[in-house]
């Protein structure tokens, strides 16, 4: 036969890359290029992409499900899995069992699809997710100004004239909260067609290296920076109103933003005044101008404000919903009509540090809280569905041995990891050739609307569940019957029908929903569903009434490459839901919290290092540190300073330097280098495989250390409940003196 080519969506990052596969006969990857037929991607392909068929066919992949660290048959796990969770809902109620679902799933198509299934079917208010370490005040912010916390504004990169990126580096993470492949091939073309790139950031980043201007910041001072553009705007009549009569408190932010004159915030962030106001009048005199926010602004103390004053900036500056500006992505699958409650937080809250509910889930700061503390309402029992929570959450080090107490831990991974060592079962999804992919979570945030749908290329062997079927068969157990799952989607695909079928403005309204259901694609019941998605969506055929409208079997035959549906349009009226029916640009919640930064101007800016986070264009949190090709070249955990807190230490390059904190030390490999501010040291995430009972021996091989040793799960954002991972105090000594 000999080899055989097949296309797919990488799933390894959020770039949207279109792969081009080579296989062989037994179905093994031997080769992966960038699809250049791929209308989003044109094949740009990064080295996460490029390696995508050593991690299909790494051999320290779980094969078949672990009981109590064995290997066993499907059915066996699952009947654990029954007997385990059952018992600890019998002796200690629902909310004694908690769900962990990491960032792995937002690039799964079963993890959004079936993941809140188990969460609805458990009734446990214990949800804790990785977006409590890394995007919930993009969320929050979205919610109060939008009513939506899913309506998150991406830059328009390909018709922007002016980008400042605050905390990004997306010539290493390829983008985030912003799905764009080639995020550096777009930078230069802003570049190219006479536009400015500009990047806020403690180092000097390759994405900085790339900019027109680089200005550094001190850690954890980005909101001063913002307040005191936000006040230069206000006080300079630099204020355009693109948007009259849909905006809500324009007076109420201009009144907070008095006190933040940028000489007043010059000394806490480190920027000039004078550079401040340059800043800000570049961004009002831009034809087309965008603000980008991303991780570094979310991780630290005022991680909620800082995702507010990104857009304030977006709206004031009269580029939010506007072309070259911040816009609003139309996802094929996800439909118009259907309109949501106002955004509210605080509906429970955690039992043992009195936090509020955001999103409909808790902090992943108090989850070691929660298993640890005894009393009604404690976790013993915990569902993880990917991530690696041992090594991301901070003061990963307790969470770690708050594991090792658990009565019951389930886990869907496919690595036996820092995390899932401490599970009594573990189900492994089946190889990413072997798994459908489509993007639901990522397409809402495109730069540019495009939809993909990737068949598996390589057939499951017999037996083999998919990753759709075990999550599936999760939520029927979390609902106390071990059923088949397929009842689950069947039961989905019938409510949704019928209520899109009821609902006026719905493009299927007054039909028969029993009609719809037979007209559905022939294939899985996952792909079902993701064929009902799709022609109730915006593009869709609405069951027949477009007939040049998109389905999947039409996005899968037509379009194997993907389709490019268009550059983001204005649609701030379809996406706006809040009480008032208006951006609300300064809420109340948010204006309260300003105080903190009152408060903070009035002390004397701290003295002493702080830790800042780092990311590798060849890593993705911990889950890529098993690939060969991905732990060499720069991709190394060591600790960057700046030479002159090198020189005051007497340390050199390659020695060993202690970081201490509130919660331990980890002992890391010096690498002084310029490119970090003084005052700031930096170690990257995901590292500190060196625990016992993993099988990822090439990981162990480069185990680096932990950063989450050394961060502080009692410091969080307070409105969103997100980790504090930027601007970290720490002391720095020498081991050997």
């Amino acid at each position: 036969m000999g080899d055989r080519t097949a296309f797919r969506t990488c799933p390894l990052c959020e770039a949207l890359c279109g792969l081009e596969l080579t296989l062989d006969d037994a179905g093994t990857v031997t080769r992966v290029r960038g699809d250049a037929k791929d209308p989003f991607s044109k094949g740009f392909i990064c080295p996460k992409g490029a390696t995508l068929g050593s991690l299909d066919g790494d051999p320290d992949r779980l094969a078949e499900p672990l009981v109590a660290g064995e290997p066993t048959g499907w059915d066996e796990a699952f009947d654990a899995v029954l007997q385990g969770l059952s018992g600890v809902i019998e002796r200690h109620g629902r909310d004694a069992v908690a769900v962990y679902i990491g960032n792995p799933t937002a690039h799964s198509i079963a993890g959004p699809l079936y993941a809140g299934a188990i969460v609805k079917a458990l009734g446990t208010r214990n949800l804790f997710t990785a977006s409590t370490a890394d995007q919930m005040p993009k969320h929050v912010a979205c919610g109060h100004m939008f009513g939506d916390p899913l309506a998150i504004p991406v830059p328009d990169l390909d018709r922007t004239d002016h980008l400042l990126m605050l905390g990004a580096n997306p010539l290493e993470s390829n983008g985030s909260l912003a799905s764009a492949p080639d995020f550096p091939g777009r930078l230069k073309a802003i570049q190219a067609r006479g536009g400015k790139v500009a990047v806020v950031d403690p180092r000097r980043t390759r994405t900085a290296a790339l900019a027109d201007e680089h200005l550094f910041i001190r850690p954890g001072t980005d909101a001063f920076f913002l307040m005191a553009l936000v006040h230069t705007l206000f006080a300079e009549d630099l204020v355009e109103d693109r948007l009259p009569g849909r905006v809500n408190g324009l007076d109420d932010l201009r009144a907070i933003a008095v006190d933040f004159a940028p000489e007043r915030v010059a000394s806490a962030t480190g920027i000039p005044a004078d550079t401040i106001r340059r800043t800000a009048r570049e961004l009002a005199a831009a034809d087309r101008a965008a603000v980008y926010g991303r991780i570094g602004t979310c991780t630290q103390a005022y991680g909620t404000l800082n995702s507010w004053l990104v857009d304030a900036l977006n709206v004031l500056t009269g580029n939010l919903d506007r072309e070259g500006g911040a816009m609003f992505p139309r996802p094929a699958h996800a439909p118009v009509y259907r309109r949501k409650k106002p955004f509210t937080t605080g509906r429970w809250r955690s039992r043992v540090r009195d936090l509020p509910e955001v999103n409909g889930e808790l902090p992943v700061a108090t989850l070691a809280d929660e298993i640890e503390t005894p009393g009604e309402g404690q976790v013993k029992a915990l569902i993880t569905i990917g991530g690696n929570p041992a090594l991301s959450a901070p003061n990963a080090a307790r969470l770690d041995r708050a594991l090792a107490g658990l009565e019951f831990m389930v886990s869907v991974d496919p690595y036996l990891n820092e995390t899932t060592r401490h599970a009594h079962a573990v189900l492994p999804p089946p190889r990413p050739a072997q798994t459908p992919h489509y993007d639901i979570a990522l397409t809402g945030l495109a730069v540019r609307d495009y939809a993909r749908y990737s068949p598996p290329v390589v057939p499951l062997p017999d037996g083999r569940p998919s990753e759709a079927a075990i999550l599936a068969r999760l939520a029927m157990i979390a609902s106390g019957t071990d059923g088949d799952p397929a009842a689950l989607d069947e039961m989905i695909i019938t409510s949704t029908l019928a209520k899109a079928t009821a609902l006026a403005g719905s493009p299927v309204h007054g039909r028969e929903a029993d009609e719809l259901r037979k007209t559905l694609d022939s294939g899985t019941l996952t792909e079902q569903r993701i064929d009902m998605m799709l022609r109730l969506g915006p593009y869709g055929d609405a069951f027949g009434a477009d007939p040049s409208g998109l389905t999947l079997t039409r996005l899968r035959t037509e379009h194997p490459h993907g389709l490019d549906l268009g550059a983001l349009k204005p649609r701030l009226d379809e996406v706006l839901c809040t009480t008032s029916g208006r951006v609300e640009l300064c809420p109340s919640t948010f204006a309260a919290d300003v105080d903190r930064l009152h408060a903070a101007l009035r002390e004397a800016p701290a003295d002493g290092i702080v830790l800042i986070g780092r990311r590798h264009l060849r890593s993705n949190n911990s889950w890529l540190h098993n690939v060969p090709e991905l732990v060499r070249g720069s991709n190394t955990c060591t600790l960057q300073l700046n030479p002159a807190d090198a020189d005051r230490l007497g340390v050199a390059a390659g020695e060993t330097i202690r970081v201490t904190s509130r919660t331990g030390a980890v002992d890391a490999v010096a690498e002084p280098t310029d490119t970090v501010m003084p005052g700031v040291v930096s170690l990257p995430h995901g590292w500190g495989h060196d625990r016992p009972g993993t099988r990822t021996a090439v990981a162990r091989e480069h185990a680096g250390v932990n950063v989450n040793a050394v961060t502080d799960e009692l410091e969080i954002d307070p409105l969103s409940g997100n980790a504090v991972f930027n601007g970290v105090p720490v002391t720095l000594t020498v081991p050997a003196r």
